[in-house]
């Protein structure tokens, strides 16, 4: 069995954030999909089709569709594709983590 760690903001800020300030608890299940993925892969990005992702929830390919375009909104997630058809990457935007070597001016 695997175990994925997730960041304490995801639960403690992001899901009553998503789920009851957004009124999308879809949103929350799209994004801990795709952590899950990313943490599994240890990679930056994460190639998965819409219909994965809806089978992956239990929600609808509507209901994804309208998830991701949440998260993109709320700059938790970017998307690229290499040609219009082609399977999305997704990429988290975890802006709570300071990142190494960035020091604020002050």
């Amino acid at each position: 069995m695997h175990h994925t760690e997730i960041d304490d903001y995801v639960l403690d800020v992001l899901l009553p954030d998503l789920a009851g300030h957004d009124r999308s608890p879809a949103a929350f299940l799209v994004y801990l999909v795709l952590w899950k993925e990313l943490f599994r892969s240890a990679e930056r990005s994460t190639g998965i089709s819409l219909q994965q992702l809806a089978a992956n929830t239990g929600l609808s390919k509507s209901a994804v569709q309208a998830a991701v375009r949440l998260l993109l909104r709320r700059n938790l997630i970017k998307v690229s594709r290499k040609t219009p058809t082609a399977v999305p990457e997704y990429e988290l935007i975890r802006h709570w983590v300071r990142r190494r070597g960035l020091r604020h001016a002050g």
